[in-house]
């Protein structure tokens, strides 16, 4: 492993990489979030542009983001440095790493309370299997108004919430604090294959106890009469989410690529498997929802009040919605690592400090915030910390930090990425790192030069005005 002076590791290989990667943007956002978006805003119309996006808005940004992070070697805002510096350019563009660096440290914080719902509901799963046995449904002699009812009741209880997230936190830091090869890599070598694995074991039991042809013909027929400008809109900030672009991840875990990786190469594998998981989460969800008579268009509560009922009346139903869990579980995990690296990896660089004791400042104040964040469900339901501003008035702790990220610093950092990639670092730099050629190369370059920078100055503006 290569070190520097404040033991900057690399990945052991390209495999690793890539799992770290995918690990990093396989998510929430693809296991919750997409379904849901999917479900609101009409299925197949929906998908088709997503993928759409991906392709033309999400993979060209992941690809600056992870060639920055590659030449610099370094934490995000020095890696930005580094390469303004070789372009003779102002270090002041460093400012798009600390932008995303400060916008994984929010996320981290909330995230980690979602990441507390799924632990409460493995703990459900597991009770419900031990006392009902393997073959029957999940919930057995229960109504599904109770069933429902899980999650609102979870949010009543200030404790248990907070509890939740500072248990999942702390998984979180014991295995940033090990470091790259012994504690991140290892989470991706070893976790994200077991979520593949548990993936498509959920997929094809949905596939034979589902309504799987309802939902291929819901999720892959494309009525362009629901194309609306607002879908559109959803498609394109669900895209640019799943990668989890805007928040210095990808930059960090670029830094620790080796040289000899071809990063055009490796950002298109990336995005295809992220794009994969999102579509597959639909297939492994729908079929269950659509066979139980359910709504697509549950929105959030998809996954956790409408799944849970969905499993009362299938074959093996707590066995399958523990396995569900444990799998969401290492979806989340693997993001929340990546979203707590990026700000550990600035605060062990910048004030030369051991990782472990900068796992721990970062951690503690994600836990500061994640603690407000859980209680605004509900002993502080009715702090809102920026209600003078009009577009966050009568918003919570947990919403705020949800809607400075995703309407703010995440777009802002990523335009900021475009423009610096696209027309300030020097264009024989780029092309070095960027492992391109050819049309693609000249493609790639329109892309981040016009399209990206455009259509994500829409989303800030769209997002600031909803």
């Amino acid at each position: 492993m290569a070190a520097s002076s404040v033991g900057h590791e690399n990945w052991s290989s390209r495999s690793a990489f890539i799992l770290a990667a995918v690990g990093s943007a396989v998510g929430l956002g693809n296991m919750w979030r997409f379904p849901a978006e999917a479900g609101e805003n009409g299925g197949g119309a929906f998908v088709l542009f997503y993928i759409f996006c991906v392709l033309l808005i999400g993979l060209p940004v992941l690809l600056s983001e992870v060639l920055i992070g590659r030449h610099g070697q370094a934490n995000a805002p020095e890696s930005v440095r580094r390469v303004a510096r070789d372009s003779n350019a102002s270090g002041g563009w460093g400012v798009i790493g600390s932008i995303g660096v400060f916008a994984a440290f929010l996320i981290l914080s909330f995230y980690c309370v979602v990441g507390g719902w799924v632990v409460y509901y493995i703990g459900v799963f597991a009770g419900d299997l031990f006392q009902t046995g393997l073959t029957g449904g999940a919930f057995e002699g229960r109504a599904a108004e109770d069933i429902e009812g899980l999650l609102p009741g979870l949010f009543g209880n200030g404790g248990l919430m907070a509890g939740l997230n500072l248990g999942f936190l702390a998984v979180t830091m014991f295995f940033v604090a090990r470091g790259v090869s012994s504690g991140i890599e290892w989470v991706a070598v070893y976790l994200m294959p077991l979520f593949f694995m548990l993936f498509l074991g959920i997929t094809i039991y949905g596939a034979f106890t589902g309504n799987f042809s309802e939902a291929v013909a819901y999720l892959f027929t494309f009525d362009f009469s629901k194309l609306t400008p607002e879908v559109m809109l959803a498609a394109v900030g669900q895209a640019f989410f799943s990668l989890s672009l805007g928040v210095a991840g990808m930059m960090t875990y670029g830094a620790y690529a080796n040289r000899d990786t071809n990063l055009g190469e490796t950002s298109g594998i990336i995005a295809g498997a992220d794009t994969a998981v999102a579509l597959l989460a639909g297939l492994a969800i729908f079929p269950i929802v659509f066979a139980a008579g359910l709504s697509a268009s549950a929105g959030p509560g998809l996954m956790f009040q409408s799944l849970p009922i969905a499993f009362q009346a299938m074959p093996f139903g707590s066995l399958i919605g523990l396995a569900f869990f444990i799998m969401i579980f290492f979806a989340a995990l693997t993001s929340s690592v990546s979203l707590l690296e990026a700000p550990t990896a600035w605060t062990h660089e910048r004030f030369k400090i051991t990782r472990p004791s900068a796992t721990i400042i970062v951690g503690l104040g994600a836990a500061i915030l994640g603690v407000l964040s859980a209680l605004s469900f509900n002993d502080l339901a009715e702090f809102y910390p920026l209600g003078f501003i009009p577009l966050f008035a009568e918003t919570n702790f947990f919403d705020t930090l949800d809607g400075v990220t995703a309407k703010l610093f995440m777009p802002i950092g990523a335009i900021l990425t475009c423009v610096f990639v696209g027309w300030v670092a020097d264009a024989r730099l780029i092309d070095d790192e960027n492992g391109l050629d050819g049309a693609l190369h000249l493609l790639w370059r329109v892309l981040v030069r016009f399209v990206c920078p455009t259509v994500l100055a829409v989303i800030l503006v769209m997002g600031l005005l909803a």
